[in-house]
């Protein structure tokens, strides 16, 4: 651990910029993905439906194994795990540049989304075991969440320019970047040490279990779209089997991934509902943007990354603009207003045309980016009041899940309906009217998670530095 002072010595820098580094890797690769999906869809000939699980399949493999990450690191040793997977990232991603295939690119997806997924709470680990409690620490995650965000921002304008010249690159560019970061990992993180390590064991059951049921759930919402009720159900039924095994598991195992008595706490399950809800209706939003900006529009990728750019203000409002609101009004009437804005905002883009100009969409990208800053960062506060300091961990790691299994959600609610809708209609007009019935989905996930996270608006006053 480094020394508690209130400067960082070079190689704590060191280290910390090969921690933000990964952490920016995730978020660009996440939303360069968003802006070539049309490009991938003409080249390799796949369906709406199985274009969707190019991303679902990231953000299905990151949310399902986001907790057992956080116990591998634990249990392993963070800068084992950390290297280890980001090895895993790079291959895979690798694979995904070369691929001939769908299956071939969501295989690569989903093995991505894993790596991801042991990636993150190793790295996070290794901050909050490296710096002590206070300035220091408090500086450095700072830091690594504004360059998350910053990551996710820039990704739509680099995605836009590699998509330019070929879909492939947007996996080749993250396998040099990987290559350099893994490098300078080797150097700069320290080792593990070995009293870090609780003697206690994996719950593999309940990790495959949840993960399991959660796969089945969206893939049973991806199918409503092309089979019979009856088989819809039988999904879905089997989805509800697993969770039940899960439950079970939980209850009997010696080393739970998941305590279920956390779930006691109203604010934490509030803020996971919320977290499904916003994550869900936000990448249902941009699957749909992407698709009527360059499929009905033909915008370049380039054109399209920059159109969505105005949604990286929150970049700018999260560590300036958020902070001061939580500690006048409190973290809940923040998400709350937040959510609001973003309904307000797909509201907005409801009418869109053939011929509508930037400047009418615009006001849906401000929106949303201001959303964005206003529900993120202010329901990590949420999803971790009250809770025991002892499973702060659980509770953060609980929440990340939340937001990837919502955002699979939603990108699997929005393709059901799109394609329903449509009615094999392919002409623009038609394609038109399926995105128009399609952005019903957001909106009224983004209005479910207001009404979710209104009952805690009563109690809802807490200054920020309580919470620091």
């Amino acid at each position: 651990m480094f020394q508690q002072t209130d400067r960082m010595s070079g190689r704590a820098w060191g280290m910390l910029l090969v921690l933000c580094g990964a952490i920016f890797l995730e978020g660009v690769d996440v939303s360069m993905m968003g802006v070539a999906l049309p490009s991938i869809q003409a080249e390799l000939a796949m369906s709406t439906g199985e274009l969707q699980w190019v991303v679902s399949a990231y953000v299905l493999g990151y949310g399902g194994f986001m907790l057992m990450g956080g116990r591998a690191a634990d249990l392993l040793g963070r800068r084992r795990m950390f290297l280890f997977w980001l090895a895993v990232f790079l291959v895979f991603s690798g694979l995904g540049g070369f691929a001939g295939e769908g299956w071939i690119l969501i295989l690569s997806r989903l093995v991505k989304g894993i790596a991801a997924a042991f990636l993150t709470p190793a790295g996070l680990s290794i901050i909050t075991t490296s710096f002590p409690e206070g300035k220091l620490r408090n500086k450095a995650l700072l830091v690594y969440a504004g360059t998350a965000a910053a990551g996710f921002s820039l990704g739509l304008v680099v995605g836009g320019l590699l998509t330019s010249i070929s879909w492939r690159w947007v996996f080749f560019a993250p396998v040099l970047m990987t290559a350099a970061i893994l490098v300078a990992a080797v150097a700069l993180v320290p080792r593990d040490e070995r009293s870090d390590r609780p003697a206690q064991g994996f719950d593999f059951a309940g990790a495959i279990s949840v993960t399991g049921a959660v796969l089945l759930l969206v893939f049973a919402v991806e199918r409503a779209a092309h089979v019979g009720w009856a088989q819809t159900l039988l999904l879905l039924a089997a989805s509800l089997a697993l969770l039940a095994a899960f439950v079970a598991i939980e209850r009997r195992s010696r080393s739970p991934l998941v305590r279920l008595g956390i779930f006691r706490s109203g604010a934490l399950v509030r803020a996971n509902l919320g977290a499904i809800l916003f994550s869900g209706s936000f990448f249902a939003f941009q699957f749909i943007a992407v698709l009527y900006l360059q499929q009905l529009r033909g915008w370049s990728p380039l054109q399209t990354g920059l159109a969505l750019l105005a949604i990286g203000i929150d970049a700018v409002l999260a560590p300036t603009l958020t902070p001061w609101l939580v500690n006048r009004f409190g973290n809940v009437r923040v998400i709350f207003g937040g959510l609001l804005l973003a309904l307000l905002a797909y509201v907005l883009f409801q009418p869109i045309g053939l011929d509508w100009t930037y400047a009418a969409m615009f006001p849906t990208m401000i929106l949303l980016g201001t959303a964005f800053a206003l529900v993120y960062g202010p329901l990590t506060i949420a999803a971790t009041d009250g809770i025991a300091e002892e499973e702060q961990g659980l509770a953060g790691g609980l929440l990340n899940t939340s937001f990837q299994f919502g955002a699979g959600l939603g990108l699997a609610a929005v393709t059901a309906v799109s394609l329903t809708a449509t009615g094999g209609d392919v002409s623009p007009q038609g394609v038109l009217d399926g995105f128009r019935v399609a952005l019903i989905v957001p909106v009224v996930a983004a209005a479910l998670g207001a009404l979710v996270i209104a009952p805690g608006l009563r109690r809802s006053k807490t200054p920020i530095e309580q919470h620091a």
